[in-house]
């Protein structure tokens, strides 16, 4: 699916399930935007990671590729950003999501079941709302082997 590249951590172990290090902002949004090639209309994907993993880096990079113009930012106070592109992309946060009740009038069910694409940032968060046909991406922080902006990025196709 994607050319071999130094950023590539290892060979695909499935059609499923992918690995990459990326070392800068710039490279995630390379990757971003080669995976954006692979996504559809109806796709969800979920977003796992720490606080400055890179996840709204990703996601700049999905929409850039994607043909969004203008800024793309995390809506964390908002809980939802539409943006359009070559489709209905909608970007959630629910980093400070409070509860079940939240989610339900946010409307989730147009939105994760309907035409466009969904970019969840805290899937965690909202874990039984979530599809079970949906990517996940990973991202962790590799600080500790000493490059301040290596990421690690798993992708996963459930």
């Amino acid at each position: 699916m994607y050319p071999e590249t130094e950023t590539q951590l290892s060979s695909t172990r499935s059609a499923a399930e992918e690995h990459f290090i990326s070392t800068s902002p710039e490279e995630t949004k390379r990757i971003a935007g080669e995976f954006a090639e692979t996504l559809a209309a109806g796709d969800v994907v979920a977003f796992f990671g720490e606080l400055g993993s890179g996840k709204t880096t990703f996601i700049a990079g999905i929409c850039e590729a994607l043909e969004v113009n203008g800024d793309v930012t995390s809506p964390t106070f908002i809980l939802i950003h539409e943006y359009t592109g070559r489709l209905p992309i909608y970007h959630f946060d629910f980093y400070r999501i409070q509860n079940a009740d939240d989610i339900w009038q946010l409307g989730w069910e147009d939105y994760f079941y309907g035409g466009g694409l969904c970019l969840i940032e805290w899937a965690d968060r909202i874990l039984d709302f979530l599809p079970p046909k949906r990517i996940e991406i990973h991202l962790r922080n590799r600080f500790d082997l000493g490059a301040p902006n290596r990421r690690e990025i798993q992708i996963k196709r459930l």
